[in-house]
């Protein structure tokens, strides 16, 4: 087989990541790809001391990179999604193979980069878009191809598995260990896209896509992000058996599909349970096989790289097969993905953890009760918190059994207008993953 010239476009953390493993397993991933991959070219505007490019081409230009007629494959690593968009549409109207790492640009725009790739006979592969260095595109497209899919959820976070993980093992508050996060480099400077969610709707919605074959869609999925949680309702999970895991869930049923992202309370007897700090996992429930978890490093230069590297051996392999023998970016080609309805969030059937302060006396807990009961919610549990003598209000700790989140959300809005209760109801749903 011919060598396979690569242009990597960006030098950050994925991009050096990249050019070290490349350079520092030459030998070795020519071998596993059955032809010599080398790097003909860089389009990065500074260098980055993290890796050593002397000796190989550097342009400030990524489009010279996406343009460059010796290079078969170009690897997006800049990040964000209008650049990323133009460079990959062009990479692949110069007829060039892509790798990227860019969830937000495969959950906004691979659509559309998907298509164009099929119409010319090219491939896109993004193992590195979700959860770095675990291989979990490759797990659901090709390992569990056999298999139909139930549900899957994941820890595809770090940052918030981080903060999470010290909330609950030192009691310690959000903004505390947030700070310390964003001093360990885990958080960014802004570090909304974590803390709220939104880097790991994007990955939900790559994971959904591929589990279910359905289109991609980013503008239905519910998404809740952690800064509203209180070490006490950690604290209190953990005395019920349970760990609070920021989760991205996608779950199939007769009604359509689940796909949403939020704080969750999972059994300590479940495996993803134990996944602590920024370490990643995916838990996925197949037909077939049952229940697997994907567990593993989900960030930093070397992993990702390492699923960088594994998409370019990949495509390497297949580049002088047939593309009628190529496995689609999705499993399967776009125009036979399934348009299933999303279920909103109000559809949603799950068991919550619920916590409010009510007044400490007769028939406040009876009155607060009743209000389930009308709602059609069955009570797994409920506890009343002992406070200070002097403290009028004690916590009120409720397991629901498994109910409809628009019957939950109606009998909140009951307890929280009773004068007895102060203040608002605290709820998180519960998964027993079953």
């Amino acid at each position: 087989m011919r060598p396979v010239h690569v242009g990597i476009c960006g030098l950050g953390t994925v991009g050096s990541g990249t050019v070290n493993l490349l350079q520092r397993n030459s030998a070795l991933i020519s071998s596993r790809a059955n032809c010599d991959i080398t790097i003909t070219q860089i389009g990065a505007r500074r260098d980055n001391p993290n890796c050593d490019t002397a000796g190989l081409p550097v342009v400030a230009d990524i489009f010279a990179v996406a343009k460059n007629p010796e290079i078969d494959i170009v690897v997006e690593l800049i990040g964000g999604t209008t650049v990323a968009r133009d460079l990959v549409m062009t990479a692949l109207e110069h007829g060039k193979h892509v790798v990227t790492a860019n969830k937000a640009l495969i959950a906004e725009h691979g659509m559309e980069i998907f298509a164009y790739a099929e119409s010319r006979n090219l491939i896109v592969a993004f193992e590195a878009a979700v959860a770095g260095g675990i291989p979990i595109i490759k797990g659901l497209r090709e390992g569990l191809s056999g298999n139909r899919i139930n549900w899957l959820a994941g820890i595809i976070n770090g940052t918030t598995n981080f903060i999470l993980s010290e909330m609950a093992g030192k009691g310690r508050e959000f903004s505390d260990v947030l700070k310390e996060a964003q001093a360990k480099g885990y958080a960014e400077a802004d570090p909304t896209f974590d803390v709220e969610g939104i880097d790991a709707a994007h990955k939900l919605v790559i994971l959904a896509s591929l589990a279910f074959a359905i289109p991609l869609d980013t503008i239905n999925i519910f998404t809740d992000g952690i800064t509203k949680l209180q070490p006490q309702d950690v604290s209190y999970a953990s005395e019920l058996g349970y760990a609070v895991k920021h989760l991205g869930i996608a779950r199939q049923t007769a009604e359509g599909v689940e796909v949403r992202v939020h704080p969750t309370l999972v059994p300590k007897s479940c495996l993803i349970a134990d996944v602590d700090g920024v370490l990643n996992a995916v838990m996925i429930s197949a037909d077939a096989v049952g229940k697997t978890m994907f567990y593993g490093p989900g960030a930093g230069s070397a992993p990702t790289a390492s699923s960088v590297v594994a998409d370019i051996v990949d495509v390497a392999r297949t580049m002088n097969n047939a593309p009628e023998s190529w496995v689609p970016a999705l499993g399967v080609n776009v125009n036979n993905l399934k348009k299933l309805p999303v279920l909103d969030i109000q559809d949603i059937e799950t068991s919550f953890y619920m916590r409010f302060s009510a007044l400490d006396k007769p028939g406040v807990l009876s009155s607060i009760t009743k209000i389930m009961a009308d709602a059609s919610i069955s009570i797994e549990a409920i506890i009343q918190r002992e406070q200070p003598a002097t403290e009028e209000y004690v916590n009120v700790i409720i397991l629901t059994s498994v109910t409809r989140e628009s019957a939950l959300d109606e009998a909140v809005a009951r307890i929280e207008a009773l004068a007895t209760v102060r203040d608002s109801v605290n709820f998180i749903r519960v998964e027993h993953l079953d």
